[in-house]
């Protein structure tokens, strides 16, 4: 299809010109940052000229100036994206990177309609740099004195990529939809994706992927690091009259199927994390206070953290590439099989282990282990996530606690004294065993509140109350009651005093019941 100059002007002079949008979206959340401008070309009978035959036309003609200020002036005039924080992109070809005038008439543009060109994103495509790099500078430094922010487009597809992102005051990085779109099937496109994003954010550029069109694109692109994306998962261009549709929609149905999806629940793939990311990882890798590796399918060591070398008490450098028999051979034997489960991709989790002491000196550990299969993007299993808590010092304070717990009860069994225990809410939690021996009920029915029952009945609200004003007032209870004793009533004395928590509320009120003489009590009344 050939289009001449004539058709062109008669194009410009019928209004057949005229911008669509497609949507820039934040991965994953899915919310609207923009739209990229395309021009298209509607003629009679409803039929479209390929862009891709005009705007080469256009270009060799000499009216892609004339042509883009078209696009460009309705893009402004949209009162839907001019009356929203949005922003645009707009492509500029070859030729009109190269005018020195492109600023001044793009600034023109601009003030006209009243948009501000900080929300502005200049597209650069690489080969359009390529004649005449110190030219292109000029007019690209230019532009960004005015606020507009410059992208690399199509990056990777070029031969001159570096040279150019060296050059050029960029903002922002485009990953080019070839690679995108292969990146679900081939690792070569994921390594070249991954290293595009690493790049840009190693340079504090954005990246922005092209051409997403399914959600497994979407989720492997947000989880390399990618912050924006575009394409017909997130919609199609629309005209303007569509505009204020697209930015009415929910955030959260642009990002219906990212994670709803069989990878959702994947891990990512270690060779698909950028640099910067890992060196992210790494810190938080090196200060957790747990012993962390990588095994691959091997159960060679390709990672660990340094608390790990410290458990295992060898270097962290003589761990690399040695297999977990080669470093630990004594503890080898008890761990094999977890990690041969795991590797054959069942999760295992708190796996409590005694390691025994070691020849060199190292004292018994116990320890809780995680396993955790580590997948691809297809969901093979290329490793184990191996974690350890060194659990010795709470064991040993688990054991300690369950002797003191024993030296009470038995000083709690020898005391003459009956002691007790209520908690917040004035029940028994504990009692010594003297109060089954006076008053014949066990102390399974004596917790709670199930000891009342063996008071006289004339005692029990006076002694309900008086637990009740101690829990109040935080004071210290002293209250005497009656008990039956084989048709007999004894005066019992109960003494105690709360323990506070850091709030100053009750936790818990702990005292002694003793007998008295009722000569006593009738001095005391």
């Amino acid at each position: 299809m050939r289009v001449s100059e004539a058709d062109i002007l008669r194009g410009i002079e019928r209004d057949e010109f005229f911008p669509v949008f497609q949507p820039i979206v934040a991965l994953g959340a899915g919310e609207l940052v923009g739209f990229e401008v395309l021009a298209r070309w509607r003629v009679e009978n409803d039929q479209f000229v390929p862009p891709d035959i005009f705007i080469p036309a256009a270009e060799n003609l000499g009216l892609i100036n004339r042509l883009s200020n078209i696009i460009l002036a309705q893009a402004f005039a949209c009162t839907p994206i001019s009356n929203s924080n949005l922003a645009l992109s707009f492509n500029l070809s070859t030729t009109q990177l190269l005018d020195a005038q492109l600023p001044t008439k793009m600034d023109s543009i601009a003030r006209e309609y009243r948009f501000p060109l900080n929300r502005l994103t200049i597209e650069i495509t690489e080969t359009a740099l390529v004649d005449d790099l110190d030219r292109a500078s000029e007019v690209a430094s230019a532009l960004k004195s005015l606020g507009c922010r410059l992208a690399l487009d199509d990056f990777g597809t070029g031969y001159s990529s570096m040279k150019h992102l060296h050059s050029l005051p960029f903002d922002e990085l485009k990953i080019d939809r070839s690679f995108v779109q292969s990146m679900t099937e081939k690792r070569e496109s994921r390594k070249i994706v991954a290293s595009v994003i690493s790049l840009g954010h190693s340079l504090e550029l954005s990246a922005v992927a092209e051409g997403i069109e399914k959600p497994e694109q979407a989720e492997m692109l947000f989880w390399m690091g990618c912050n924006l994306g575009q394409g017909w998962f997130y919609g199609p261009p629309v005209a303007a009259s569509e505009v204020t549709e697209i930015i009415a929609e929910p955030a959260r149905q642009r990002s219906r199927a990212i994670f709803s999806s069989k990878s959702a629940n994947q891990s990512l793939s270690l060779e698909t994390v950028p640099a910067h990311r890992l060196a992210q990882l790494q810190a938080i890798y090196d200060g957790a206070p747990v012993g962390l590796c990588f095994l691959d399918r091997q159960m060679r060591y390709v990672s660990l953290n340094q608390q790990l070398a410290r458990m295992n008490n060898v270097p962290a450098a003589e761990h690399i590439g040695r297999t977990v028999a080669e470093v630990i051979p004594e503890i080898f034997p008890l761990i094999e099989p977890y990690i041969r489960r795991a590797l054959a991709g069942e999760p295992i989790s708190h796996l409590e282990l005694t390691k025994p002491a070691s020849a060199s000196g190292s004292p018994a550990q116990t320890v809780i282990l995680s396993y955790q299969p580590v997948r691809d993007e297809m969901g093979d299993v290329v490793g184990v996530s191996v974690a350890i808590t060194d659990a010795t010092v709470r064991k040993g304070m688990e054991e300690a606690l369950r002797n003191t717990e024993d030296h009470c009860r038995n000083l709690m069994s020898l005391n003459p004294h009956i002691l007790w225990v209520l908690n917040a809410r004035g029940e028994v939690i504990d009692a010594s065993p003297q109060w089954q021996q006076l008053t014949g009920q066990s102390m399974e029915d004596a917790m709670g509140n199930g000891w009342l029952g063996c008071l006289h009945r004339d005692d029990v609200d006076s002694t309900v109350s008086a637990i009740q004003r101690s829990i109040a007032s935080r004071a210290s209870i002293d209250v005497m009651y009656r008990i039956r004793d084989n048709g007999r009533c004894k005066w019992m004395r109960s003494r105690g005093a709360p323990r506070l928590d850091q709030c100053g509320e009750v936790e818990m009120i702990y005292g002694i019941v003793e007998e008295i003489d009722p000569r006593l009590h009738a001095i005391a009344r």
